[in-house]
C-alpha cells in the first residue's frame, strides 16, 4: 500500500499559517511596546501622571515596571515563533 503524505503536508501549510499570523502580530505589538516606552523624560508614564512625584529621585512607576515586563513577555514570543517558522520551513523542503 502506498503512503499518502497530502494530509501531512496540508496539516504543515495550516501550521505555518498559524504561526506567521501570530508573528505578524507579536512584531506589530512590540513595535507598538516599544514604541510606548520612554525616552529621555516622557512616554507613558507621564501621560498617566507617573511623572508628578519628584522627578528622577522617585525610581520608575507602577506603569513603567509593568510596560517593561510586557515588552519583554511579548518580545520572547516574537523570538520562539521566529525560531519556530525557522525550523518549520527548514523541515518543508
Amino acid at each position: 500500500m502506498p503512503v499518502s503524505f497530502a494530509g501531512a503536508t496540508e496539516r504543515l501549510h495550516v501550521l505555518i499559517g498559524i504561526v506567521t499570523v501570530l508573528q505578524l502580530i507579536t512584531a506589530l505589538a512590540l513595535i507598538f511596546l516599544v514604541l510606548l516606552h520612554s525616552g529621555r523624560g516622557g512616554g507613558m508614564s507621564d501621560m498617566f501622571g507617573g511623572g508628578m512625584g519628584g522627578g528622577q529621585l522617585t525610581g520608575s512607576t507602577v506603569v513603567e515596571r509593568n510596560l517593561d515586563r510586557l515588552t519583554v513577555a511579548v518580545a520572547i514570543l516574537f523570538a520562539i515563533t521566529t525560531l519556530s517558522l525557522t525550523w518549520l520551513l527548514a523541515g518543508q523542503g
